[in-house]
C-alpha cells in the first residue's frame, strides 16, 4: 500500500511539474521576422525592433502594432539592419528611445521620438557583412551603453582611436560622460551583442567568438578583453579572461539579461536559452533551457509583469516572442 501511495504521489508530482513547466512559458506574439531587441515602456508595453524590415513594433500579449518603419535603415540580409533599442529612463518626460542601425556606409546610434525621424548621436561605427555588435542599454549609472562589433576588421578591436570592437559609454547626446575623454569604456571585443548588470551594478557582456570559443565577460572600465590576440581563456598579461566560455555550436550568443539572481543568455546557433546563476558576482554552472524548442534565439529582457521575454530569430515570418516564468 505504501509503495502504491508513493508511486501515485510521484506520478502526481511529475504531472504537476510537467504542467507547471508547460504553463511557465507562452507566446506573447507570433508571425514576426528577426525581432532583434526589446525595450519596455512605463505602461508595460514593449517596443520591438525587426532587423530586416526596419520596423519598430508595439507589443502587448496577443497584440502587435507597427509604430513606424525607420527609412534610414539599409539591411544587408545577413546581420546588419535595425538592431538595438533602449528606452530612456526618463521616457515619461522626454518620450525618447535610442536605436542602433545600419546605413549603406556605417552603423550609427540615434535618438528617436516615436513617429519622428532618428537624430544620429554617434556615426561612423564600423559596418561589415556581419559582426555589427548593436546592443543598447542604460546602465544603473544612467548613462547609455552600446556594444560595437569589429565589422570584420579585427585590428580595430585593439585600436584605442577606433570605436570598433568596443563597449561604449555616452550621454544622451552621444558625448563622453563627464570626466571621460572618450566614448570607449572597454576594448578587445569581437562581436559583443549582449550587455546587462546584476543587482550590485556589475556589468556582464556576451560575445561571439571566431571558431573556437564564445564568451561571457565581466566587463570593467578601461579593461582589455583580448580580441583578436585571444579567443576564450588565454591567460596573457594585459588581457582579461572570460568568466564562462562555450563552444560556438553551443552558443553564438546574442542578448543577455539579468533576472532573479541569474544571467539569461540567448543563443543563436546554439538554439537554447542559457541560465548562468550568479552569487556575489561569481558565475555558477550554466544550464541550457528550451534546447531546440524555438530555434535560434536573439533578444532577452525582463518584463514589467515579472516574467522574462525572449525572441526567436529564424526568419521567414515564423519568429515569436515568448514569456517565461521559472
Amino acid at each position: 500500500m505504501r509503495v502504491l501511495l508513493t508511486a501515485a504521489l510521484t506520478v502526481a508530482a511529475m504531472a504537476t511539474s510537467q504542467f507547471t513547466a508547460l504553463a511557465a512559458n507562452h507566446d506573447i506574439a507570433t508571425g514576426l521576422t528577426h525581432p532583434w531587441s526589446i525595450g519596455f515602456l512605463p505602461d508595460g508595453s514593449a517596443l520591438v525592433t525587426e532587423r530586416d524590415s526596419a520596423r519598430v513594433l508595439s507589443v502587448r500579449p496577443g497584440s502587435v502594432r507597427e509604430v513606424q518603419t525607420i527609412a534610414e535603415v539599409k539591411p544587408n540580409g545577413v546581420q546588419s539592419g535595425l538592431l538595438g533599442l533602449a528606452v530612456s529612463p526618463l521616457y515619461a518626460a522626454d518620450k525618447t528611445v535610442f536605436i542602433y542601425y545600419s546605413t549603406e556606409t556605417d552603423n550609427r546610434i540615434a535618438s528617436l521620438k516615436l513617429g519622428g525621424k532618428p537624430k544620429p548621436i554617434v556615426t561612423g561605427l564600423p559596418l561589415g557583412q556581419k559582426r555589427e555588435g548593436g546592443r543598447l542599454a542604460f546602465g544603473p549609472d544612467g548613462w547609455l551603453y552600446a556594444t560595437v562589433g569589429d565589422g570584420q576588421r579585427p585590428e580595430l578591436a585593439q585600436d584605442p582611436k577606433s570605436l570598433g570592437g568596443k563597449v561604449l559609454r555616452m550621454t544622451k547626446d552621444g558625448k563622453p560622460v563627464p570626466g571621460a575623454k572618450t566614448l570607449v569604456y572597454s576594448l578587445g571585443h569581437r562581436d559583443p551583442q549582449g550587455i546587462t548588470w546584476d543587482d550590485k551594478g556589475r556589468m556582464f557582456v556576451s560575445e561571439s567568438g571566431e571558431h573556437a570559443f564564445d564568451e561571457l565577460n565581466r566587463v570593467e572600465k578601461g579593461k582589455n578583453y583580448g580580441w583578436p590576440v585571444c579567443e576564450g581563456v588565454c591567460g596573457k598579461p594585459g588581457f582579461v579572461d572570460p568568466v564562462v566560455t562555450w563552444k560556438t555550436e553551443e552558443a553564438t550568443p546574442s542578448d543577455l539579461g539579468y533576472y532573479k539572481g541569474s544571467l539569461y543568455m540567448a543563443a543563436n546557433l546554439g538554439k537554447r536559452l542559457w541560465r548562468i546563476p550568479l552569487k556575489d558576482g561569481k558565475t555558477g554552472t550554466p544550464e541550457a533551457l528550451f534546447e531546440g524548442t524555438f530555434g535560434k534565439l536573439r533578444a532577452v529582457e525582463p518584463a514589467k509583469d515579472g516574467s522574462l521575454w525572449f525572441t526567436s530569430t529564424n526568419g521567414g515570418g515564423i519568429d515569436k516572442i515568448v514569456s517565461y516564468t521559472p
